[in-house]
């Protein structure tokens, strides 16, 4: 086990920060989530993680190889390596899917799979003033299904510009903090993880309706169990692509709770949703498991 060394984790922390707010900088000036920049500026802003890490990773330990250091490699067995990215995807389904039974069995949710008339108010919304269209559409059972299909699909897309964020917080962060134990790795790296939000959740983004000290709160706590279940498929395969491809699944579900729900509701995502307290109970409770159960083994990864 390697020695604990603060000087990087407090370079990579600032840089990666630093970053995110500058790039966030255009949106705090003008326009807000509204600007037509805002989804140019969030996609490039969830590259910063991953440039971070490598520059700090080549100042602060140049004999590293760089795909070691950020967790790229190995891919060898690529068996092992495959049965991990499908179980980091089918967890982020899971924990989407299961996000939404938990707030509709707390009442903050409520779901509408007869009518779906959730989605038939985004598909007004959508295509109005394209009644023809609208007419030439399937059944709405039919759409949800097929929407859903399109969000698993999405996923390995998803999982490019995921990779940006992975690299810096599960390939590269977290095995310098395992030094310290499992679980102040997952609690410190998962804060870490939330707080690089704050340049956008200060505006509204996630939790439009709370004061920015619970969005945050309630932002660090999705990211600590959500990114305690990456992390375990980070430390069993050695590699940080199950855990680009699980939080780009993660990404690509984030919608599901517009298709099977009712229209009219007003949800809370400081509640609701995988964003709120009802969708951490799953993710926190399978970490739990996997880590009592299926520990990282002794020499499993190369990099931790």
């Amino acid at each position: 086990m390697k020695t604990f060394q603060l000087r990087p984790v407090l370079y990579f922390v600032l840089l990666s920060y630093a970053l995110a707010w500058l790039l966030a900088l255009p949106l705090w000036l003008g326009g807000g989530l509204h600007s037509r920049l805002f989804l140019p500026i969030a996609a490039l802003t969830m590259c910063m993680p991953a440039l971070a890490a490598a520059i700090v990773s080549k100042a602060t330990a140049p004999q590293e190889k760089l795909v070691h250091s950020l967790g790229l490699t190995p891919w060898k067995p690529v068996g092992r390596t495959l049965r991990y990215c499908l179980f980091a995807i089918l967890a982020a389904i899971c924990m989407a899917v299961a996000s939404l039974l938990a707030g509709a069995a707390f009442g903050v949710y409520q779901f509408d799979l007869q009518h779906y008339s959730g989605l038939a108010e985004v598909l007004k919304i959508q295509l109005a003033g394209h009644p023809d269209l609208q007419a030439k559409l399937p059944s709405l059972p039919v759409l949800a299904g097929l929407q859903v299909l399109l969000m698993l699909a999405a996923a390995p897309l998803n999982a490019i510009p995921a990779l940006g964020e992975e690299i810096g917080w599960r390939g590269w962060l977290l095995p310098k903090l395992m030094p310290l134990g499992t679980l102040p790795a997952l609690l410190i790296s998962g804060v870490i993880w939330a707080l690089w939000h704050a340049p956008l959740v200060l505006l509204g983004y996630n939790y439009g309706s709370a004061p920015g000290w619970l969005a945050l709160a309630c932002m660090s706590a999705m990211c600590v169990v959500v990114g305690a279940v990456l992390a375990w498929t980070r430390l069993r395969s050695g590699s940080v692509w199950p855990a680009a491809l699980g939080h780009g699944a993660f990404n690509a579900t984030a919608g599901m709770y517009l298709l099977l729900g009712a229209a009219g509701q007003k949800i809370d995502t400081t509640q609701a949703t995988a964003l709120g307290w009802t969708g951490w109970i799953f993710p926190a409770l399978l970490a739990i498991v996997l880590f009592h159960f299926f520990p990282k083994k002794n020499g499993q990864t190369q990099n931790v």
